[in-house]
Order: C-alpha cells, then sequence, then structure tokens
C-alpha cells in the first residue's frame, strides 16, 4: 500500500519573443507528460490558465509559463528535457527543477544528482540542497541566465507528513466521496470564486486542482497511515487572503510536521499548531527570488500506546 506522495517540481517561464505555450495544444502536453511517464486525466480552463489533473499530481499552463509537480515514481526531469529540447535553450527565460527527500529514495529512478547531469547537458545553472541528508531536505537547480523576476510572483507551498485526527481518518476509509473531500478540506469557504478539477484514486488518495484568473491552487493527499504525505501550492498571496489558508489545513490535517516553502512571499507562523522549528534558511536568487524554507515539528503529536512485554 506504500506511495511516495513527496513531489518534483518544474517551472519554465519562456522569453517574450516564444509563442504561447497554450496555443502548443493538448498533444503536446499529452507527449511530455508520458515522459514522465505519467498520464492527464482531465482539464478545466479559464482566459488565462489551462489545468491538467496528472494521474501523478499536476500540469499548469499559461501563455509565458508552465508548473508541472510529478510524485510517485515518476522521471519529471525528463519532461524537463523534452521540453527544452522541443523548444529550444534560447526559449527559455527561467527554469526551475525541484526535488523534495523521499521516504523511499530508492524506489526512485534517479536521484537529485543523475536529475542534475542531465539537466546541465541541456540548460546551464546552479544548483543547492537546502536541510541536512539525514532529515528534511529540499534540493533547487535553477538556470543563470539574466533573468529578473518580478516582486509579485508569488509562491506559497505547504508540505505536511503523518496527518492525524477524523480528517485523516475520512481519507483512509472507504467511504469517500470528492465532494467529501472538498468539504473536508473546505476548499469552497477558503477559496471562492475557484473553479475544481479533482479526482479520487482506489483505494485512496485525493488530488486537486483550481484556478481563478491567473491563480491557481493545488492539493495532492497520500493518505497511507505510515507514510502519509498532503502537499498544498498556490500563487495566491496569502497575506492578504481573508481566511488564515496555512493555518486552516494544519488545523484539519493536524500532520506531525510539516515544511513551508515561499518564493517572494511573507513568512509568518501566525495559528500554526504549537510547534517547534527545526531548522530555516533563506536564499536571494540572483534573479530577484527570495527563497524561503523551513521544517516545523508539532509539540506531543505522536500518542503512544503501552505494550505488554
Amino acid at each position: 500500500m506504500f506511495f511516495e506522495g513527496s513531489e518534483k517540481k518544474i517551472e519554465v517561464i519562456v522569453t517574450p519573443a516564444t509563442p504561447s505555450l497554450r496555443a502548443l495544444g493538448r498533444p503536446f502536453w499529452e507527449g511530455m507528460v508520458a515522459k514522465a511517464h505519467a498520464e492527464i486525466l482531465s482539464s478545466v480552463s479559464n482566459d488565462f490558465c489551462d489545468a491538467y489533473l496528472l494521474s501523478e499530481s499536476s500540469l499548469f499552463v499559461w501563455d509565458n509559463r508552465f508548473l508541472m509537480l510529478t510524485c510517485g515514481t515518476t522521471t519529471l526531469v525528463h519532461a524537463a528535457t523534452h521540453f527544452v529540447e522541443q523548444l529550444g535553450e534560447a526559449a527559455i527565460a527561467f527554469l526551475s527543477y525541484q526535488r523534495k527527500n523521499e521516504y523511499l529514495s530508492h524506489l526512485q529512478a534517479s536521484s537529485f544528482a543523475d536529475d542534475l547531469q542531465l539537466l546541465r547537458k541541456k540548460i546551464s545553472g546552479k544548483a543547492f540542497r537546502i536541510g541536512h541528508l539525514d532529515s528534511h531536505h529540499h534540493y533547487i537547480f535553477y538556470t543563470d541566465k539574466p533573468y529578473q523576476a518580478e516582486a509579485s510572483d508569488i509562491t506559497n507551498e505547504l508540505l505536511m507528513y503523518h496527518i492525524g485526527g477524523d480528517a485523516a481518518e475520512y481519507l483512509r476509509s472507504d467511504k469517500q466521496t470528492t465532494a467529501g473531500v472538498r468539504a473536508t478540506l473546505a476548499l469552497e469557504e477558503m477559496l471562492p470564486g475557484f473553479s475544481f478539477d479533482d479526482f479520487l484514486f482506489e483505494p485512496f488518495g485525493y488530488s486537486v486542482n483550481g484556478i481563478r484568473g491567473r491563480e491557481y491552487i493545488t492539493i495532492h493527499v497520500t493518505p497511507q497511515e505510515n507514510s502519509s504525505y498532503v502537499s498544498f501550492e498556490t500563487n495566491l498571496d496569502l497575506a492578504v487572503q481573508p481566511l488564515d489558508i496555512f493555518a486552516r489545513l494544519l488545523g484539519v490535517l493536524d500532520p506531525g510536521s510539516w515544511d513551508v516553502i515561499r518564493f517572494n512571499a511573507p513568512h509568518a507562523t501566525f495559528g500554526f499548531p504549537a510547534h517547534i522549528c527545526l531548522g530555516s534558511a533563506n536564499i536571494a536568487l540572483e534573479h530577484g527570488y527570495q527563497l524561503h524554507f523551513s521544517h516545523y515539528q508539532q509539540l506531543c503529536h505522536e500518542k503512544l500506546l503501552p505494550e505488554a512485554i
């Protein structure tokens, strides 16, 4: 029943001279997704974005950029190199490739070091590890082209481990429905005006994409009891939202630990459960992105039962 929920992620911004990425059409993106050993399940679109729900995570395509996340044992790096080959290195204004440590890294088709070798054959850049190898850590590769990001180019990520409570029990049950999961996570309340596209996997597991104008959210739930993982990502400015989305999700899902990753976004822990911060880092990328990473552990989360000996 084990499934590796931790995602790999690629984000690409193309040059102004490059034609619209949305105009490439669904067959192009189906081919690229296949390179990662995934497939498109469904999609939702508006005037600004095409959001594809994948058999492993998500793909969002705007006119000048795309974002793709894959989990499990997918080979996202091959999708990344395929895109560079198809459009040409000159069309890339900025590319970042990120990878979080996995529960069972030996089951993966490659390591980050392997991925890095493939990427650097196609495009030059810098790479960092944030965090300790024997604990939670995050890898990032990004191109060294003279791109300059806008301060409003925001990303907020919340990665949760070992979820508990009533929500976790429901997400592991055979009584789930997509409507029931939406209600459990309070998606309509937290994210008014978003169009959602979601899917419930067998025997369990849940993914949802949401778009509103140029804004997006994506949530992926791997609820297996011994290796549970839930990710939330968005380009919303959380500081101006009517609800504290991170605090709400932490309260509902009750994780034992969690990571916060932010690009160009203010960092706050108001409303978080009682916790300790086990480590944090800040990196100023040359392109104007301010990257923040923190790993938290909830206080006294695990309830131990005595065993007769």
